[in-house]
């Protein structure tokens, strides 16, 4: 895969939202009898028989808490599938973008460093479905003013990941 960060919901967020989510409600786990929901803690879909739950997540809110962001009327919150309990977060030797499936659509929203939406695309899949969001990400950071992307579905809304910036390379003195 690219250089681009890809993040999960991190274990501080999880540990919070496993209790109250962002909307304020009680976390609700139940035994999955279907697999398949994209679980935002690992990057990977749940299997039957997991302790999962459906929980509201403002990733925004997040990221400005983290970053002193002011998204202001852009802060939102969705409904995200994590494990209920605490999991190993995503394999280290998974390979390519979670939730990816040729022919699906997402959007590609961009962030600037208030967490105001800058911008956004419509992202069908192709089937080399890994060149297909390096170059969305491409295009997307190749704008200065985009500091944070979120891939999300298009037919609920949901936040499937967040992209960060690529780390600037070392300059090699």
């Amino acid at each position: 895969m690219s250089s681009y960060e890809v993040r999960a919901i991190g274990p501080a967020a999880l540990k919070e939202l496993r209790e109250t989510d962002d909307a304020g409600r009680p976390c609700v786990p139940y035994n999955a009898t279907d697999a398949g929901s994209p679980l935002r803690c690992c990057l990977r879909g749940n299997e039957v028989g997991e302790r999962i739950a459906l929980v509201s997540y403002a990733p925004l809110r997040r990221w400005a808490a983290e970053t002193w962001a002011k998204p202001g009327a852009y802060d939102e919150q969705g409904p995200v599938f994590i494990h209920a309990d605490e999991c190993e977060g995503p394999a280290a030797d998974r390979s390519g973008y979670p939730f990816s499936r040729a022919g699906a659509l997402r959007t590609v929203r961009r962030y600037d460093a208030d967490g105001h939406i800058v911008g956004g695309r419509l992202l069908e899949i192709p089937a080399d479905e890994e060149r297909g969001f390096d170059e969305a990400f491409a295009a997307a950071f190749a704008d200065p003013e985009v500091a944070l992307v979120h891939v999300r579905a298009v037919e609920y809304g949901c936040l499937h990941f967040e992209v960060r910036r690529p780390a600037a390379s070392p300059s090699g003195d």
